[in-house]
């Protein structure tokens, strides 16, 4: 990944102080989304990150590993498999594997799932989101995958150390990077 990339993430990105009554920042991420050097620059740079391991799917879980994992699969020149929040308004009527996500950084326990069918024994699975801050998703993917997983690719890595080695969890940023 050039440093170029690194700057322009930065740079675009905010955070969002709420106000009175708020002790804490959100982090305004849409600054990504509307730069096209970044769009450009997402997928290789993520996928270089994994090349190595030779993946053969990618699977990123809803909502913004929707939007992430695409153009690293295409980077990859491998397909891409969503990962659905259970309890979601939608119905997804065919046979699904589905793992228990630990508590995320707001508390919320989850489950993610994928379509069965999309996913070989043999499969090579790289997880790829935005951003990691308790490696929970990780987490509940790699148990959903078992064997196939990989590891997972992210624009943010801010996780424990021991955590992100222990989940192959590799970032193009750290939280520090982004420290207000």
């Amino acid at each position: 990944m050039t440093d170029d990339l690194r700057d322009l993430l930065r740079t675009a990105f905010t955070w969002t102080d709420l106000g009175p009554g708020h002790d804490y920042l959100v982090s305004d991420r849409s600054g990504w989304w509307r730069d096209p050097r970044i769009l450009d620059g997402l997928g290789p740079a993520l996928a270089a990150l994994f090349r190595a391991d030779r993946p053969t799917v990618v699977v990123s879980p809803e909502v913004t590993g929707f939007m992430v994992g695409p153009l690293v699969a295409r980077a990859l020149g491998v397909g891409f498999v969503e990962a659905y929040r259970a309890g979601a308004r939608r119905a997804i009527a065919e046979p699904m594997i589905w793992g228990d996500v630990p508590a995320d950084h707001r508390g919320d326990v989850q489950r993610l799932g994928v379509r069965e069918r999309l996913l070989a024994p043999t499969d090579r699975v790289l997880v790829v989101d935005d951003w990691a801050s308790t490696g929970s998703q990780a987490r509940g993917l790699r148990g959903l995958l078992g064997d196939r997983y990989l590891g997972a690719a992210v624009i943010v890595d801010e996780c424990p150390p021991a955590v992100s080695a222990e989940l192959s969890i590799r970032g193009l940023l750290t939280g520090m990077d982004l420290d207000p």
